[in-house]
């Protein structure tokens, strides 16, 4: 699996929220009174010619559904008449915008209706809310250049560009601008979010940053609380909370003019537990160092892969704001401070680019088999800890197969925002790791990779009963990247639920937001938010 394939997270799940429609919700008209669209709305079953490319579109091949149809949705409209059919005909509802999702919560058997929203692509500017709207089937990329190109300005999202919006954001999330500008919710004015009250009819409504009551909590669990739990978003609108006036120009942060996309590789055959051991501390204290919102690094992102030895280099890739006559010099000093000590020299390289043409080239890929696993870090990891990875990764296993953990960039302006403001509950980390490995498509293929990956992690977290409890180093897991063995007791025996890992105690909030919005549980999955007993 590519670099650029996990780190925006989960996009599958363009989702969102429903109860008794408060005034503000649009009465869904009966799937007749619906007109037909240019774009739209298709059902596609599955003797369509079109049925096996819309059922594979998920970039993890582990996981392939088999739906009774596929509804193709161009509009809000189409989306309200998409869920109230299955609604009415006792179907399991499943969302897709981009197709990124690490579990197969879209693919699960049970899933009898999926609704495509990859139609509804648009990005423009509402002049009558100031802000960006921008709809849940555009791929990060396409937000990107058309913010950009037009306005001069963007969102801190995700660092790939293949990658769709609508669950993307659900979840919180992050890239390569975040350390300077925060997280893309934290940029959420508005959503859109089509939704089933407790007598079984769909419906459209607006919630927005100044809603209150329901509406402000429906907001709310859209800054976080991850895809899949409460509706269907069909629209995001993003305007920063400190952004004042008319001018579009000035509603949104802006990118820099340039990037140093960078990258540096030390040999395996050069790295013994002791400089291995340097490399991995140097890094993880320099974030513990170089984090807070004022840093001159707040403009620098990066991704330490500490990959299996079958790999044969541990690499270092990222891109800091190049504007100024200082970049060079920080990027120096940040290599520098990484490799110290380290003894072994790393091959590096680095190349001046345009912000746009770093960020938003969509490349698309073949899918691939995987599985993610997932922790925040509020500290490097210990020494101990540091040794668990060196042992797995230089395993037999190691040796054999494709496997890493990344240290993916994080802090800065992220962690500025109070933790309550907003459903992402993690607002004091440095870092974020992510435990990778994959495999061919054969199912026979996937026992050693899962095997490795998951004592990889129960080793890491041997403290906390194999899990990354809230702690003084860990703070839970990241819910756009799911892990449903975080909910299965005979690998999580922390005895902390993997609500807790997720959400911490913004999950009794959650809760009550389901039981409101969709008292039937229309929306669910195997890590969704579960309604109040």
């Amino acid at each position: 699996m590519s670099r650029r394939g996990v780190l925006a997270g989960t996009a599958a799940l363009g989702a969102a929220a429903v109860a008794t429609a408060p005034p503000e919700a649009v009465a869904a008209p009966a799937p007749a009174a619906v007109p037909a669209s240019p774009a739209g709305p298709a059902t596609v079953r599955p003797d369509d010619a079109r049925y096996p490319s819309l059922t594979r579109r998920g970039t993890n091949a582990r996981f392939v559904g088999r739906p009774d149809y596929v509804r193709v949705a161009a509009t809000t409209e189409q989306v309200v008449q998409a869920v109230q059919q299955a609604v009415l005909e006792g179907k399991r509802i499943a969302v897709r915008s981009g197709g990124h999702c690490f579990e197969g919560f879209v693919d699960d058997p049970s899933v009898r209706a999926l609704i495509d929203l990859s139609p509804m692509n648009g990005v423009s500017y509402d002049a009558a809310r100031r802000a960006f709207a921008v709809e849940p089937g555009a791929l990060l990329g396409q937000v990107y250049r058309r913010l950009f190109t037009e306005w001069g300005v963007t969102i801190p999202a995700g660092a790939t560009a293949e990658v769709g919006i609508g669950g993307h954001v659900l979840g919180g999330g992050y890239g390569a601008l975040s350390r300077r500008y925060g997280l893309s919710v934290d940029h959420l004015y508005a959503v859109e979010v089509v939704v089933v009250d407790a007598s079984g009819k769909a419906s459209s409504v607006v919630a927005t940053r100044e809603s209150t009551g329901a509406l402000g909590d429906l907001w709310w669990a859209h800054t976080g609380g991850g895809g899949g739990n409460f509706g269907v978003v069909t629209r995001y609108w993003f305007r920063d909370p400190a952004a004042t006036g008319p001018d579009p120009a000035r509603l949104l942060p802006r990118p820099p003019a340039s990037v140093l996309s960078f990258s540096a590789s030390w040999s395996w055959k050069d790295l013994d537990a002791r400089s291995f051991a340097r490399l991995v501390r140097n890094h993880g204290s320099w974030h513990e160092n170089n984090s807070a919102a004022g840093s001159p690094y707040a403009g620098l992102f990066s991704v330490l892969m500490l990959n299996s030895r079958k790999a044969g280099t541990v690499d270092l890739v990222g891109q800091l704001d190049a504007t100024g006559s200082g970049a060079r010099r920080l990027l120096d000093g940040y290599l520098a401070a990484v490799g110290q000590g380290v003894g072994a020299r790393p091959t590096a390289s680095h190349r001046e680019q345009p912000w746009l043409e770093a960020n938003a080239n969509v490349s698309e890929s073949a899918p691939a088999s995987f599985k993610a696993k997932a922790g925040y870090l509020r500290k490097r990891f210990t020494d101990l800890q540091i040794g668990v990875l060196h042992e797995h990764l230089t395993s037999a296993a190691g040796d054999a197969l494709d496997g890493s953990v990344w240290l993916v960039s994080y802090g800065g302006k992220v962690n500025t925002v109070p933790v309550g403001a907003t459903a992402v509950a993690q607002r004091d980390s440095v870092l974020k790791a992510v435990y990778l490995t994959g495999w061919d498509s054969s199912p026979q293929d996937s026992g050693p990779c899962l095997r490795w990956v998951r004592e990889l992690y129960r080793d890491v977290y041997a403290d906390s009963g194999g899990v990354p409890v809230p702690g003084s180093g860990s703070d839970g897991s990241f819910i756009n990247y799911p892990d449903t063995d975080l909910a299965d007791p005979a690998l999580n025996t922390s005895g902390t639920p993997w609500q807790t890992l997720y959400y911490k105690g913004h999950y009794a909030r959650l809760q009550r937001v389901k039981a409101h919005w969709d008292p039937r549980d229309e929306f669910r999955h195997a890590l969704s938010v579960r309604p109040p007993r």
